[in-house]
């Protein structure tokens, strides 16, 4: 369990990993989902072993048909398709096959991608309110943030997605938010004005959840919103974010940053994508009602 005293220094008590328990359901449920289909997938050394697909020319096993089309018909899209899988060398049977990572079906690009890229799901009125943003957006995948740093430079990591001026980190099976040297968070140009550093979680040289530190400077810097999405079933996430939150000292910030389970998402979302979700990722909507089959 994670805690935050008033010191600001991060605490981690002994606790049964969520992360490693939703692992092993993924695990189950994309092997009996590939099965059912007759996909053509490969599994990954170790225990719980990921189910990896072998993408086509037109379908893949680790993607919504409907949302695979429309990602092959975006350019954009469709090299993000193409990033690669850094473990596969020694995760992964080879057999001449090229691995990348949204070919993983604990991959949290690919979940993003799914909702995001199928068709018409922009479009769900409701969708657009949970999300606070406009109708006709493209979402932009894996763009460089270009935070800004103390010697006139610029950051280079990726952002998950961008909806206009939505920014947007996912997460499904990562342990956590990464950690960065405190010598390498200091160098942010708005470090100190966005956060109380000693209210961060933290050790003696080490910033914990780095990523929802980094993003939320990004936010600022573009006077942008800032999303994070995550699994309910992952509560050691949500406390970390709100680690984080208790440290952003401008209130206006801390209003356009939010948090969002899959599951909420998964409540307007149209019927065939929750079925979809429910089935391969163990995401259900307790609220299918208020959707329609598109």
């Amino acid at each position: 369990m994670l805690r935050v005293y008033s010191s600001g220094v991060l605490i981690l008590e002994p606790q049964l990993s969520y992360a490693s328990a939703l692992r092993h359901e993924l695990s189950a449920r994309n092997q009996a989902y590939a099965r059912r289909l007759g996909l053509d997938c490969r599994e990954s050394r170790g225990q719980p072993p990921v189910v990896c697909y072998v993408g086509g020319e037109n379908d893949h096993g680790n993607f919504l048909q409907q949302s695979y089309r429309a990602i092959l018909q975006n350019d954009s899209w469709r090299t993000r398709l193409k990033k690669p899988h850094t473990s596969a060398h020694v995760a992964l049977p080879r057999e001449g096959l090229k691995w990348c990572e949204l070919d993983s079906g604990t991959s949290s690009d690919a979940l993003l991608m799914n909702i995001f890229c199928y068709p018409g799901a922009l479009k769900v009125p409701a969708l657009l309110g949970l999300l606070a943003i406009e109708n006709r957006i493209t979402p932009r995948f894996g763009l460089k943030a270009r935070v800004p740093l103390a010697n006139g430079r610029r950051d280079r990591t990726e952002v998950d997605m961008q909806l206009g001026d939505l920014l947007v980190e996912a997460k499904l099976t990562e342990s956590n938010f990464q950690q960065k040297a405190k010598a390498t968070v200091e160098q942010y140009r708005d470090f100190d004005l966005v956060f109380a550093r000693d209210e961060l979680p933290q050790s003696e040289d080490i910033y914990f959840c780095y990523q929802l530190i980094r993003n939320v400077l990004a936010a600022f810097a573009n006077d942008c919103s800032f999303c994070v999405m995550l699994d309910e079933r992952r509560p050691d996430l949500q406390e970390q974010w709100f680690a984080v939150m208790r440290a952003v000292r401008i209130h206006d910030l801390r209003l356009r940053c939010k948090v969002l389970t899959w599951q909420e998402l998964a409540q307007v979302l149209p019927i065939k994508l929750q079925k979809f979700l429910e089935e391969k990722y163990g995401i259900n909507s307790s609220r299918q009602s208020n959707t329609r089959e598109r």
